[in-house]
């Protein structure tokens, strides 16, 4: 690739099994880019949570935040000055995006406030890209990767969690958000989808959404 991908911080989002690190680790092998990748298997409340998300959402969140503030902090507050740009496969604010959906009322309150305080140090994306999938082609991809601890996530949930997505996405003004909708195109398996893909990190977006789908 000839073009240069002009941002220093891009994440990429995504709903469950919509395959975010997948795409981070093959840019790796493109690029020399520092890689953040989420540690969700250390969480050892997870398997609980899809089996009885009452008893278990606020811990399970409340793990997650804190495991996400430790790398994040590690990873974007300093300076890099050995790699092109930083690329991970979540942002900060998911935290808060999935507690709004597993959390009654009453915790999400107290959950938001610790949010507010550790989401303080840290930067926004220069370029967030949400990749797309309907829910139908969500619970294919996760059953095909066989994780024992997703056994039980219902295509309900992954609604629940897309709508929360798209809820904060109508309220971004400050960076570019990039809406990409896969379908079922898999940039593993083609390299051409890859390759699209990365192009379009390539391009200069403004500030607030922007929305695209992927045809090959």
């Amino acid at each position: 690739m000839d073009k240069k991908i002009p941002y220093n911080y891009i994440s990429i989002e995504g709903n469950i099994g919509t395959g975010k690190t997948s795409f981070c680790r093959k840019m790796q092998q493109y690029h020399n880019c520092k890689l953040v990748l989420e540690t969700f298997n250390d969480n050892p409340f997870l398997p609980m949570f899809y089996k009885d998300p009452a008893r278990y959402a606020f811990t399970v969140e409340l793990f997650f935040m804190t495991e996400r503030h430790k790398q994040l902090q590690h990873n974007l507050v300093s300076q890099d000055l050995f790699h092109d740009f930083t690329i991970s496969d979540y942002m900060f604010m998911k935290t808060v995006l999935f507690a709004r959906k597993n959390l009654e009322e009453e915790e999400y309150g107290l959950f938001q406030k610790l949010f507010s305080v550790l989401n303080q140090s840290f930067p926004s994306p220069d370029l967030l890209v949400y990749f797309h999938r309907s829910v139908d082609v969500l619970m294919k991809n996760i059953q095909d990767r066989g994780r024992k601890f997703e056994e039980d996530i219902k295509p309900e949930y992954l609604t629940k969690i897309q709508n929360s997505y798209f809820e904060y996405f109508r309220n971004i003004l400050s960076f570019p958000v990039l809406i990409l909708d896969l379908g079922e195109l898999d940039f593993m398996e083609d390299d051409r989808v890859f390759l699209e893909v990365q192009t379009l990190l390539t391009k200069e977006y403004t500030p607030g959404v922007h929305r695209m789908t992927l045809v090959m």
